[in-house]
């Protein structure tokens, strides 16, 4: 696009561009638009950069940076005072003209929401874009903010530096030279992730502030030639946020269910040092709210698995918890009771089931509820219980007897992927393979099915929980916890395909 470009310092050399900038209208046709963190001395501006030409062949010509406009409240680090992260130059004529003339203004608008269509564009610096051409990156953004930020965020491979200020369009005009820009590369850390760039999440995962009051308070100060002090910056209300991968990391267990009786799933996390929180599923793939079960304790330190199911028929869920020592909880509806209870005894301390490895219900049987459980057993065996209730964990059918292959598994969790009446059981193993075993009943495992191949990405996927997330009303939509703590949901997913994916938590 010709409305945008490279900004250089004069000292940088010919192909030394920093950062990236789009000319916006303004009523003396010359302003640019980059990020805070991008001003500086003697900066120059090439619209529709072309690497292969001299600064005098240059399509459109270069312009100079005649004066900056930043808000003076802006920090270039962590705090929130980087949602400030935007800029404004005005450039020098050229000749007798004015950069807008030339090369077309974009026009400037509120940002909508934190979930936005839109298509980035930028200059990564040569280092890592020997071509030395713009990146033109087409995606949809999260649609939970940057925790604690009034920032959005997006995945886009191949955002290296140099991308900094570049625009995020939500529409382009007619002529494709010029659209409607609702954001630029910027914000916390300067636009991404604190992590070193040998981490590959630090050209793929790419903030923006959102445009607000303050940005255009400085918008119409650039248009009039003055930057004064507009005082202490205060952050707009916030979205509801589930945080930071560095607390999710420490998520160890989770549960899904319907646990407020609202007829679609919420989800129930313990934390290593035995918090318990209850996140409140929205029907619609989000969470809006949390409540805190369980302050930090050592009895549910010592939780070593979970899983959620009605077992007491009362249409809401209930938690069904085996401890380190091998004793077996029921807590029955755990949205309208709590956990700050001694629940059911399902079985005493020091007996067999110190060796399950793993609980995962679902509704294998006929009872139309999900009161049935698969167990995974330390020596490989698998077993299903059906009928499980208060103080009874039903019959016990034998689905795998012990041996080596389901030693291998390592996460398991059930739900509707297949769309059959009763439920298919979702494997994830060691070697990062996933499968489901379709129509699983008390007569053995189902027909299995291949959603990953073996690979070393799903090694990482250390928690899962399948529950109804979304609007469809099926028990299809998994969520993952990652090792560094970014937190996914697959909505919808199939018996063979995952579903579309939607970053909860981003990575710490």
């Amino acid at each position: 696009m010709k409305s945008v470009g490279t900004l250089f310092d004069t000292g940088g050399g010919p192909r030394g561009h920093s950062c990236s900038a789009a000319v916006v209208r303004s009523t003396g046709h010359d302003l640019v638009l980059t990020a805070g963190h991008c001003v500086g001395q003697h900066a120059m501006f090439v619209p529709d950069y072309d690497s292969t030409k001299s600064a005098a062949q240059q399509p459109y010509g270069v312009w100079a940076v005649r004066q900056w406009f930043r808000d003076k409240r802006y920090a270039s680090d962590t705090s929130t005072n980087s949602d400030l992260d935007f800029a404004f130059a005005a450039l020098q004529p050229n000749g007798t003209r004015e950069v807008q003339d030339v090369v077309g203004g974009n026009t400037l608008a509120r940002t909508p929401g934190f979930a936005n269509k839109v298509t980035v564009i930028g200059y990564p610096k040569v280092a890592h874009n020997p071509q030395d051409q713009a990146l033109r990156c087409p995606g949809v953004t999260t649609t939970a903010a940057l925790p604690g930020y009034y920032q959005m965020r997006i995945t886009c491979g191949g955002m290296w530096g140099g991308v900094s200020g570049g625009p995020w369009f939500s529409r382009f005009d007619a002529s494709g030279d010029t659209g409607t820009i609702i954001g630029n590369v910027g914000g916390y850390n300067g636009g991404g992730p604190a992590v070193p760039p040998t981490d590959p999440r630090y050209n793929e995962i790419t903030y923006s502030p959102l445009y607000g009051d303050r940005f255009f308070q400085l918008y119409d100060d650039a248009q009039q030639g003055a930057n004064p002090d507009h005082g202490p910056y205060t952050q707009p209300p916030l979205p509801y946020s589930m945080g930071f991968g560095a607390s999710w990391r420490h998520a160890r267990l989770l549960a899904a269910g319907d646990f407020d009786g609202t007829g679609r799933s919420d989800l129930i996390v313990v934390r290593d040092d035995g918090r318990t929180t209850l996140y409140t599923g929205d029907g619609d793939g989000h969470f809006v709210r949390e409540r805190q079960l369980l302050a930090k304790n050592s009895r549910w330190a010592d939780a070593r698995t979970i899983t959620a199911g009605d077992f007491t028929g009362s249409d809401r869920f209930d938690l069904l918890v085996r401890w380190a020592d091998g004793e077996v909880r029921l807590y029955p509806d755990v949205g309208d009771l709590g956990l700050d209870r001694a629940g059911t005894l399902m079985a005493g301390p020091g007996g067999a089931w110190r060796k399950a490895v793993q609980f995962a219900a679902g509704r294998f049987g006929d009872s139309g509820r999900v009161g049935d459980l698969v167990v995974r057993w330390a020596d490989g065996g698998l077993t299903l219980h059906t009928g499980v209730g208060a103080g009874t964990f039903g019959r016990r059918h034998q689905l795998s007897g012990p041996g080596a292959t389901w030693q291998k598994a390592s996460l398991v969790t059930g739900g509707e992927f297949s769309g059959r009446r009763v439920w298919d059981l979702l494997v994830r193993w060691r070697n990062g393979e996933l499968d489901t075993y379709a129509g699983t009943t008390a007569s053995g495992l189902g027909s299995t099915s291949r959603i990953r191949k073996p690979n070393g990405l799903w090694t990482h996927g250390t928690v899962l929980a399948t529950g109804d997330f979304t609007g469809d009303h099926r028990t299809n939509d998994l969520v993952v916890r990652w090792s560094d703590g970014e937190t996914t949901l697959y909505a919808d997913t199939t018996g063979s395909r995952l579903g579309g994916e939607v970053t909860l938590v981003p990575p710490a």
